[in-house]
């Protein structure tokens, strides 16, 4: 397994941005398929973005289309995640999570290694 540790997270105002980083170890990293998650209190943990091995190939959740953009440096085993346009809605603890197999990728139970998270704050 790979280890993961976010960083970046913080409190903005809606509008704003913030961009979140995920350093990985190992030298393996390329192998794996990189996810970002969110947890809001009370709420399931839900996907926000995910991308491929070699990030060519990028997805998704429609709440944050247009406004995050998921990419990786496999030089440096880092994962990023750009947001942009910030909304109240987005408060939530960011996950990053790791994956080597090509399946569902918005499903948390597919992936094999998780981050213990960073806090993201958006005030209205």
């Amino acid at each position: 397994q790979v280890q993961l540790v976010e960083s970046g997270g913080g409190l903005v105002q809606a509008g704003g941005s913030l961009r979140l980083s995920c350093a990985a170890s190992g030298r393996t990293f390329s192998r794996y398929i990189m996810g970002w998650f969110r947890q809001a209190p009370g709420q399931e943990r839900e996907f926000v973005a995910g991308i491929g091995r070699i990030g060519g190939i990028t997805a998704y959740a429609d709440s944050v289309k247009g406004r995050f953009t998921i990419s990786r440096d496999n030089a440096l085993n880092t994962v990023y995640l750009q947001m942009i346009s910030l909304k109240p809605e987005d408060t939530a603890v960011y996950y990053c999570a790791a994956k080597l197999l090509t399946t569902d990728w918005g499903l948390p139970s597919e992936y094999d290694s998780w981050g213990k998270g960073t806090q993201v704050t958006v005030s209205s």
